[in-house]
């Protein structure tokens, strides 16, 4: 599928402050701004939270799966603010609702996030958002952030 609003991950970084091991988002699918995205995230075995979350049973926590949602929203809310984005620009994630946990995402797995605009009031964006595995739903939340431009 081609879409002249999808990205790369050169291009993701022009617009997310995130960087390594912190950058969630892998690539843009899908992109129409004022109303939804679709990104990916390669799930791989030599990210920094598999030692840990479980030596013997690698899963991704499942705070690392809203802040790739959240990640993805901060994309979708970017693209559609028409705000110029410069160094100083972030995206704060500022509420969470309904967060529910279906499936569990491992090494190998490949995360297809969704976020759909809900709302935009008052410099505040509301997103429902969904992760899924091969057709599965892994998580779903609806997600909150503002944009903000650092002195």
């Amino acid at each position: 599928m081609t879409n002249e609003n999808a990205m790369d991950i050169s291009q993701i970084m022009k617009y997310l402050p995130h960087r390594y091991p912190f950058l969630l988002v892998d690539r843009v699918l899908e992109l129409v701004p004022g109303e939804r995205v679709v990104a990916i995230k390669n799930i791989t075995m030599n990210e920094p939270q598999f030692p840990g979350h479980f030596p013997n049973h690698p899963v991704m926590p499942g705070v690392l799966m809203i802040e790739a949602l959240a990640q993805t929203a901060g994309l979708l809310a970017f693209r559609s603010s028409g705000m110029e984005v410069t160094a100083n620009s972030v995206i704060y994630f500022v509420g969470i609702d309904g967060a529910r946990f279906k499936r569990p995402v491992v090494p190998g797995d490949q995360l297809r996030m969704e976020a759909t605009i809900l709302r935009q009031t008052r410099g505040i964006w509301k997103f429902a958002t969904k992760a899924t595995v091969d057709g599965q739903l892994a998580c779903e939340a609806e997600l909150m952030c503002t944009l903000k431009e650092l002195d």
